[in-house]
This record gives C-alpha cells, structure tokens and sequence, in this order.
C-alpha cells in the first residue's frame, strides 16, 4: 500500500463518517506543521520521517521516527481549530512501533494534548497540558498505558494501572485510542480491542462528591474493637510445665568420653513436640461492637460532575525521554468520534499483518556471521618450554 493508496483509503474512511476531525497526521509529506521543541538544550533528540529498517510497505509506514539513543525528544503542531470538549466527546489517537523493543527497552511513548500556548520551541516536561496518553515501557516490568488528565493544575495519573500483557509487548506496529465521553466514562482501546473502561470518577483522583464532615467526631462511647479476651478462658494446669527442649532420647554416650577431662557428659538439646509456647487467652466477639466509625459525608464544594473536559485544547505534542531510540508514530487523530477513529485505525492494519514475516526476515539478513572454521589450527606454544630450550 503505497502513499496514493493510504491517501485514498483515508479520505474513503472520512467521508464514511460524520464525526469532526481536529487534526490528523499520516506522516506522507514533511513536517512543516510541526516545531521542534529545544527544552533541553544539547540534550533533545532528533526527530526524522522514515519507515525503519523493516516494513511491509516503506512508503505507507513512513512515520515521526527517534533516531538518537538517551535523549530527550519534544515537538509540537497545532490543531486544524481549537476543540472544545464540553458538550463532546473526544478520541485521541495513534500508532507506535517500537524497532528495537527487547528486554531492556525504555522509552515513552506518549502523546499530548494542550493549550496552544504551550507549544513552540520551549515545550517540554513542565509545559501545561490537559490529557496525556499512550504507552510506557521499560524493561518487562513497567509496560502500561498513560492515562493523565490535568484537573486545577494537577496531573492526575490512573490510579490503577492499564498494563499491557506479555503478548502485547513486542516490538511491531499497536494502535491505542482514547475515548472520553461525555457520560463520565472513558474506554482505552489497544489495536482496536478495548483494554480498559469505566467511570472517569472512579478511575482517577477526580473531587469525590461528598467528602468527611470535619465537625463530626467519634463518640467518646464508641466500642470498635470487634473482639475482646474470653475472661472465662483460662490457662489448663501443667502448661508451663512443659519444657521448651529436652535431652535427645537416642543420643548416647562416646565410647572415648572420659569424665574426668571431658567432664559430665550430657544429651544433646531437642525441641520437645508437647511444648506448646506462651498461652494466651482466647479472643470471642465483643457484643458491643458498633463497627468502624466514619465521620458524617457532606457535599464536596469542589466536586464537578463533568471531568476530564477542556474547552482550550489547541495543540498536540510528543514530549518524550526515551533511552532506545527507533519508534515510529503514526495515523495520528484528535477526532469527536469513536467511529471515526477506530475507520482510521484500520490504516494500520494491512502492515500489522506482515511485520512479523518482514521482521524475521530482516534479521535472517542481518545475522551476526558465523566465524570460519580455521583450515589448521596453529601448534599451541608452551612459553616455557621455549624459555628452557634458550
């Protein structure tokens, strides 16, 4: 499938439905629209359009390539207008191919979404955003998908990981999309399959709707110890007397033993199976237990029934430290439609398919050569025998 083809297939899957498109990116010209960020003076990375070192198709995988080892990597663009997700839903999504994941691969890949005002050459780490998304991984250990939104200025990261399976962590092409809509929920997908849904609420430390009443404090008779010592319970005669060890019963003296200068010969100490340790007394429920006490909850003031939407998002941007380098982005969309996306994504299909044929093959080529066997071995030389013969 070559650039035609991908452009074709793309403006099919547009008009095949109805959602706006903010921005989309194919990576099949250059990257005029885009501005290099240099946050990290002589330490930023260089981005560079190329399909890597296997493809199925080098003219349709063309995509936003690391090309430098241990850098920092920023660059911006703006979208098509600015979207304001208030009464929309919002998708963001794209793909990532990862050439030189094995076990010791560490770099982030994620994308994110901003204020216009934080894009241009000194985007970076501390430049405001609203929603970061997509892949993080380092070694096998860490392989999760980023979920970040920004609430009054905090970052808010998914309080419960989206990790990704063994399966899933390889190095080939995987499309994650992001989908915030607007009844409170959220699904992240992975090559189209959702991973991960719910309740944006519940998923992340948004403002509960009620929090404690700081007036309100526990009775002075609360009981909330749920059980209390059996008074009735008592220790049973004999239990301290029970040793701890005794002599070993089938230990017996060495012949050679003498008393008199090996003085009074004695059995080895065993532990005693009929020792039964400290007593103590038996614990039964405490029949005036009332439970864990609670404060009262009241209306939280900064509670907001609608999270995770912003009406200034006007930019979007890969702010990455990354320690291999050799990731391709692609297919890249900000959309308010999940039919949309998920159309968009089946551009990432027909090459996803064949990497794993085109990648065993790449590295049948490139194989280390097999050192030649040496026609005859040279005779070993004892340097010390030599040293005698002079």
């Amino acid at each position: 499938m070559g650039i035609f083809s991908k452009l074709l297939i793309a403006s099919t899957l547009v008009s095949a439905v109805c959602g706006e498109v903010y921005f989309k990116e194919t990576f099949d010209g250059d990257l005029s629209r885009w501005t290099n960020s240099n946050w990290k003076a002589g330490q930023m990375g260089k981005f560079e359009i190329t399909s890597g070192d296997w493809n199925v198709d080098a003219s349709a995988e063309k995509g936003l390539t690391t090309t430098q080892p241990a850098r920092f990597y920023g660059i911006t663009a703006p979208l098509d207008k600015t979207l304001n997700t208030e009464n929309k839903d919002l998708v963001l999504q794209f793909s990532v191919k990862h050439e030189k994941r094995e076990y010791s691969f560490c770099a982030g890949g994620y994308i994110k979404l901003m204020p216009l005002s934080s894009a241009g050459t000194e985007f970076g780490g501390d430049s405001p955003y609203q929603i970061m998304f997509g892949p993080d991984m380092c070694g096998y250990d860490i392989s999760r998908i980023h979920a970040i939104f920004n609430h009054n200025g905090e970052n808010l990261l998914k309080e419960e990981d989206i990790k990704l399976e063994y399966a899933d962590k390889n190095e080939f092409t995987h499309v994650y999309t992001l989908h915030v809509k607007q009844d409170n929920t959220y699904a992240v997908y992975f090559d189209s399959e959702i991973k991960s849904e719910g309740s944006l609420h519940d998923g992340w430390g948004f403002p509960n709707k009620t929090i404690d009443d700081p007036t309100d404090s526990k009775p002075t008779d609360w009981v909330d110890e749920a059980e209390i010592v059996d008074v009735t319970d008592t220790k049973p005669e004999g239990w301290d007397d029970i040793p701890a060890k005794i002599p070993d019963p089938e230990a017996t003296k060495p012949d050679d033993w003498d008393d008199e200068d090996d003085g009074e010969w004695e059995a080895p100490m065993l532990a005693n199976p009929e020792f039964k340790g400290e007593w103590t007394q038996k614990m039964i429920a405490n029949p005036a237990y009332k439970g864990e006490w609670s404060p009262k909850q009241i209306p939280n003031p900064d509670f907001i029934e609608k999270v995770g939407f912003y009406n200034d998002i006007g930019a979007i941007g890969l702010d990455l430290w990354v320690v291999n380098e050799g990731s391709i982005y692609d297919n890249i969309m900000v959309t308010d439609s999940i039919e949309e996306a998920l159309e968009f994504a089946k551009l990432s299909k027909p090459t996803q398919d064949g990497e794993e044929d085109v990648k065993k093959a790449w590295d049948e080529l490139n194989k280390p050569a097999e050192p030649e066997a040496a026609e005859a071995a040279d005779p070993v030389v004892d340097a010390e025998e030599v040293h005698t013969e002079l």
